[in-house]
């Protein structure tokens, strides 16, 4: 149990506004209920005297705490509705299909629902990420070579009309050669942290960020203008390997990415990029260190703008660079998102070394 004022008058805090920074951070008891709950838990908050933090939810149910019905604690934050995972299915089993409201009735979801939750969980509804999918298809045979009128009919268009409009509301124009269409793909993954969107081609992963980062939406429009892109939803080898890799992160099973990654900066951004996947796991380093790696010790403000234009979140470690002094910094993430990285993989270190 968290036991330091300063740690419980802050916790309190986040509680009452929802923080979301803060998922997975710390767990929260009620006394009066005997109930566990998550930092962004919509149920009315409780007075500071009534509330025990956690650094982990096994440590509250040790307490006797039960998990809240509303915010499933023992959950990933943004876990997937039944609704929604049984609608992803269904696309993903049949993506060329044509999607009307009253097709909902035969997975006994109504078509309400599934605008609702879509929308809530991937900012598009249902229709909207069906038709994703289905031009997805479609910017596959084109790419492949196939004519318009093949990707047309192979993507589940009947009317060619209605293929150019689909099309070109996602693209701008229908391409007259493969070479014009550059498709990235895109995937929500739940970490125990909170949502983070991945963002790869068919060979490199491109970004990865937590969804509720400051400016994300800005990152997103800069690569794909840069890219001359358009994304999609599809977890294309790239993203299923990301995901399975975060999994095992979280879980202290893996202390080294293989994911492929490319990085869109300057020379001295990659640099940069390159010198941070040096740190070793469970170490940290200064601005100023990192400056001298790369033989430039006078540039620590620019390692630092470096530092935070990173768009590969924990697979290029800018979560482990800190002030001089020895204080936490900044991170696009939350300062108590890159406190609670140092902490699990400073843990990790030590089991590695047999320490503990």
């Amino acid at each position: 149990m968290i036991t330091n004022e300063q740690d419980i008058d802050k916790y309190y805090k986040m509680l009452v506004e929802k923080n979301s920074n803060y998922e997975g951070v710390f767990f929260v008891g009620v006394k009066t209920t005997g109930i566990m709950c998550r930092p962004t838990c919509p149920a009315k908050k409780p007075l500071k005297e009534n509330c025990e933090f956690f650094a982990t939810a096994k440590e509250a149910l040790l307490a006797s705490y039960r998990p809240c019905k509303r915010c499933q604690p023992l959950s990933n934050p943004t876990k997937m509705s039944p609704e929604v995972k049984r609608l992803v299915e269904a696309i993903e089993s049949n993506p060329e299909r044509k999607w009307t409201d009253k097709d909902f009735d035969e997975l006994s979801i109504s078509a309400n629902t599934a605008r609702r939750q879509f929308k809530k969980q991937f900012g598009m509804t249902f229709i909207e990420y069906a038709r994703s999918r289905r031009l997805g298809l479609a910017f596959k045979h084109i790419r492949n070579g196939d004519s318009i009128i093949n990707a047309q009919l192979e993507s589940g268009y009947d009317s060619s009309n209605g293929f150019r409009d689909a099309f070109s509301r996602t693209m701008g124009t229908v391409p007259n050669h493969s070479k014009q269409i550059k498709v990235l793909y895109c995937n929500w993954i739940e970490t125990i942290l909170g949502s983070m969107l991945a963002i790869s081609d068919e060979e490199s992963l491109l970004l990865l960020e937590f969804v509720d980062r400051k400016g994300l939406e800005n990152e997103i429009k800069r690569l794909r203008i840069r890219l001359n892109a358009t994304i999609l939803p599809e977890k294309v080898a790239v993203l299923h390997q990301i995901e399975e890799e975060l999994k095992l992160y979280f879980t202290g099973e893996l202390t080294e990415f293989t994911t492929p990654v490319r990085y869109l900066g300057s020379d001295f951004q990659q640099k940069v990029w390159n010198e941070l996947r040096k740190i070793p796991l469970g170490q940290t380093a200064s601005y100023k260190e990192l400056a001298e790696k790369i033989n430039n010790p006078s540039a620590c403000r620019a390692v630092a703008r470096a530092n935070g234009t990173n768009q590969l979140s924990i697979l290029v470690p800018c979560h482990r660079v800190i002030n001089s002094n020895g204080e936490l910094g900044g991170y696009g993430g939350g300062l108590a998102r890159k406190e609670w990285l140092i902490k699990h993989e400073s843990n990790r270190s030590l089991k590695q070394n047999n320490f503990i």
